[in-house]
């Protein structure tokens, strides 16, 4: 089994008024240097695939088929669990910029 770790942002362009909260809720305990915050979603996805290359192909299908349609960037790593629960990272690390919304 494998396992993809998918970190969904905003694109830059896009206002974020949850980091801005969250910025102005640092600044109030003291964290003044911090200077932005983006929100973002994790999202885990449990992928049966046989092989890694249809591990990889899911993903990028899951990228062009239902992330596309958020205003934002991604980042995805993809792992191989074992059935003991141990999850070891591949050497796969993605950035993709998604396409905004038609």
């Amino acid at each position: 089994m494998y396992v993809a770790r998918v970190y969904v942002t905003l694109k830059p362009t896009v206002n974020d008024p949850q980091g801005l909260t969250i910025r102005g809720a640092l600044h109030s305990l003291g964290f003044a240097d911090v200077e932005s915050v983006r929100a973002g979603k994790y999202l885990e996805v449990h992928l049966d695939a046989n092989d890694r290359k249809k591990a990889e192909k899911q993903l990028s299908e899951i990228r062009s088929g239902v992330l596309r349609f958020y205003l934002a960037d991604y980042t995805a790593e993809l792992g191989h669990r074992f059935q003991s629960g141990e999850m070891r990272l591949l050497d796969f690390t993605t950035t993709v910029a998604v396409a905004e919304t038609p």
